[in-house]
This record gives C-alpha cells, sequence and structure tokens, in this order.
C-alpha cells in the first residue's frame, strides 16, 4: 500500500536547486538580526574646532550645563515636564554616561558645517581630525564610533573629498598600523546610485593604496536630497544604493534641513517631524529592513544655550524629538552642542528603563515555554524584546548581571536570540 509521500526525491532536489542561487542572494541581501550596539546618537563637531580629549571636554560641558541649569532631578523633570519619579530614578545613570561615555559615535565635519576653506586650510584641518580621532579611539571616554564627514561627490567638490579621505586614511594607517574599531565615513549629498558604485571603487582603491584589509572602509549615507529617496525613473535609490554599496554600507542618516529645504519647505517648519522627513524616514526604514543597515534621525538647530529658560525651552523640544523618534523605532540622532547629550542621554535612558519591566517579565514568560501566560509571544516578537533588552544595556540604562537576574537569560545568550534569523 502506497506511503501519503508520493513526491519523488528528485522533484524535491529540482526545487532546491532552482532556489538555491536565490537563497543565497537572500541570506546576503537580508541577513535579518538586530542592530544591538547602534549608538544612540551621532556628534558632528566642525574640523577647525576640534581637539584632542574632545569626549571628555563634552562630556564635562553636559555636566555644567545641568549643574547649572538643573541641578536636582526635580528641576530637570519640571523643565522637560517629564515623570519626576522616573528622572530621579535615571539620575545617577545620566551623571555616570556623561562622566564616562559621553559620546557614543563621533564625526568630525569637514562638510556643511565646517565651511568654505582654502585647499591649505582643509589640509591642516584634515591632519587634526587624524590627531584628534587616534586620540579619542584610545581614550578610556572614547566613543564606540568615530570618522568624518567629508565634501560631496559633486563634481565642484569631489577632488576636495577624495584628497581629504586620501590624506586623512594615510595619518591614521601611518600612526595606527591601520585603522581603529568603528571607523567610519559620512557619504552627503548623494544624488545617484552611480555615485555609490564609484566610492566603492574609491574606498576599494584607497585600502590598496593604504595597505588595509579589503572592505574595511564603510561608510554612510546621508539622506539630504529627494534623489536620495526617489530616483528619476520613479524607483526607490536606496535599495539600490545599499547594494551598490558591497556590504560596506553601515547606516542611512537623515539631513533635516537640506532635505526639506530642497522639498521646499520654509525655515520655521523644517524639523525632524515634519511630514516629509516622516515621509523620508519611513522609506529609510523599509530600504534598510534585515538589512544589518542603522536608520539614524537628523538633527535640531534649537541649542540649548543662553539663559535658564532658553535653555529649558530648547533642551524640551530636543528631548521631545528624541522621544518621538524612540517611539517610532528610530534609536539614533545627531547631537550639535553638549548641552545636548543631557537629554539624549536622560530621554534614552528613561524610554528603556520604562519599557524594561514587561519586556523582562515576557521574555522571562517566554524563554520558559509557558503556555499558561496571559500573553504568549512570537519569536519575532521575542526576538524584538531580546534586542530591546540588550539596548537598555549599551544605553546604560541597566547593567548585564541586573538583566540575567530579571530574564534568566544571560546578555550573550540573549544576543544571539536577538540575532537568530526568524522565518
Amino acid at each position: 500500500m502506497p506511503g501519503p509521500h508520493r513526491l519523488p526525491d528528485h522533484a524535491l532536489r529540482a526545487i532546491d536547486e532552482a532556489l538555491e542561487p536565490l537563497d543565497a542572494w537572500i541570506a546576503r541581501r537580508w541577513p535579518g538580526g538586530a542592530l544591538l550596539a547602534q549608538p544612540s546618537h551621532t556628534v558632528y563637531v566642525p574640523a577647525h574646532l576640534a581637539r584632542p580629549g574632545l569626549c571628555a571636554t563634552w562630556g564635562g560641558l553636559a555636566l555644567a550645563a545641568l549643574d547649572e541649569h538643573a541641578p536636582t532631578p526635580l528641576a530637570l523633570a519640571g523643565a522637560l515636564e517629564l515623570d519626576p519619579a522616573e528622572v530621579e530614578d535615571a539620575w545617577p545613570l545620566l551623571r555616570r554616561v556623561l562622566e564616562q561615555t559621553p559620546i557614543q559615535d563621533l564625526r568630525i565635519d569637514l562638510e556643511d558645517g565646517y565651511g568654505p576653506h582654502t585647499d591649505a586650510e582643509e589640509d591642516e584641518h584634515v591632519d587634526l581630525a587624524a590627531t584628534v580621532l587616534v586620540a579619542e579611539a584610545a581614550a578610556s571616554t572614547g566613543p564606540r564610533r568615530l570618522g568624518i564627514r567629508h565634501r560631496s561627490f559633486d563634481a565642484s567638490t569631489r577632488h576636495r573629498a577624495i584628497r581629504t579621505l586620501d590624506r586623512l586614511i594615510g595619518r591614521i594607517a601611518t600612526e595606527l598600523g591601520g585603522l581603529p574599531d568603528g571607523f567610519v565615513v559620512t557619504m552627503p549629498k548623494v544624488l545617484h546610485v552611480d555615485q555609490v558604485r564609484v566610492y566603492v571603487e574609491l574606498l576599494s582603491a584607497l585600502e590598496q593604496a593604504h595597505g588595509l584589509p579589503a572592505g574595511s572602509l564603510r561608510f554612510e549615507i546621508q539622506v539630504e536630497t529627494p534623489q536620495t529617496i526617489l530616483a528619476a525613473d520613479g524607483s526607490a535609490s536606496l535599495p539600490a544604493m545599499i547594494d551598490a554599496g558591497g556590504g560596506r554600507v553601515t547606516g542611512l542618516h537623515y539631513g533635516t534641513y537640506d532635505y526639506s529645504a530642497a522639498l521646499g519647505v520654509s525655515a520655521e517648519h523644517q524639523r525632524s517631524d515634519h511630514p516629509v522627513a516622516q515621509t523620508a524616514k519611513a522609506a529609510m526604514r523599509l530600504a534598510a529592513a534585515q538589512t544589518g543597515v542603522e536608520v539614524s534621525d537628523g538633527s535640531t538647530n534649537k541649542l540649548p544655550v543662553g539663559d535658564t529658560a532658553t535653555v529649558h525651552a530648547h533642551w524640551k523640544v530636543h528631548a521631545e524629538l528624541v522621544a518621538a523618534a524612540l517611539a517610532d523605532g528610530i534609536r539614533q540622532g545627531w547631537d550639535l552642542h553638549p548641552a545636548q547629550l543631557v537629554t539624549r542621554h536622560l530621554v534614552t535612558i528613561v524610554t528603556q528603563r520604562r519599557r524594561l519591566p514587561d519586556a523582562t517579565r515576557r521574555l522571562r514568560t517566554y524563554l520558559a515555554n509557558d503556555l499558561t501566560a496571559a500573553t504568549v509571544d512570537e519569536p519575532a516578537t521575542a526576538q524584538a524584546l531580546a534586542a530591546d533588552v540588550l539596548r537598555a544595556v549599551h544605553c546604560g540604562a541597566v547593567d548585564g548581571a541586573e538583566i540575567a537576574q530579571l530574564t534568566g537569560a544571560s546578555p550573550s545568550e540573549l544576543q544571539a536570540m536577538a540575532n537568530r534569523r526568524v522565518v
């Protein structure tokens, strides 16, 4: 009597053989996994203003702003209209982060924030940038990632961008014998996928010229032109740009002011939560989903400087933008002033600690395979919960020992769970 399975083995082999190339492409194109170590922010500092010890200096200035304008948790909670109990809970963690790891991602700026300079001046500032990056890479208060933003690949500035990269990489590689961990370059004002293709060829040539391992030069695409979102033929630009990056693209960073100005948004309404910004960031997230490419929000030009009333008002604007981005699932943004580190780290810590009780309870239930629980999560949700708990560790909201106690799993076990590909 024939069994229930009648499909011959050779038919199954034929299906596997037909789909094998596609399976390999999918695994490369969408490796999945969680972006666990994504920085909570990128700090941009104009090259001519950068100095060794920059991160520690910014942390000290942030603490000074806190001491001057909100010396107690209650004062800070009042300024930002946050729950005083949550701010008091986060207060020692905030001060520790500002003292020990104030900047998670540092970018020395040789583009818009840097302004016009002669070639001789720019060469001098490139050398200064190299000195600062080498020093910060070795500092105990140094960032998790670091690099530069150079001028655009437009015909008018292309040679200067290449000269800057060549000079900077040469100086760093000579001094360190290679590149520091977490080194990344920001490519601004991208207009066409061919610019990305040629840029990858340039990076490969620079690696060969300076004796660096193939693929070691990685970069972010700055999304500050409409063409980065929508190509001239009506197709989506970013997926093609990520593919053209050949595995070198680490992030997509939104440029608040250039992008909104290009779409005709008046200066008074240019902000990172404007509808045109939300549309662009939705496209960025779709393009980056499950690729391992990170998405970063832009900046606000409402800097917390001046009298206490002004500092409080601009802290509140920044805090609200950070909170809204985190709620949308965008965990990184730009900071342009030391005092913005107060609200960046505070809101990130408060948000993560607010999520911890529910996330750790659900993870413990999932890991115990308790089918009698009121909520039983799917594997994909459990993966997201594990990733969120680990991000709380990375931002300084909790330590690994506390996480192990709350979930019943070590950080390494949670990391394996968060990186598992769920299909």
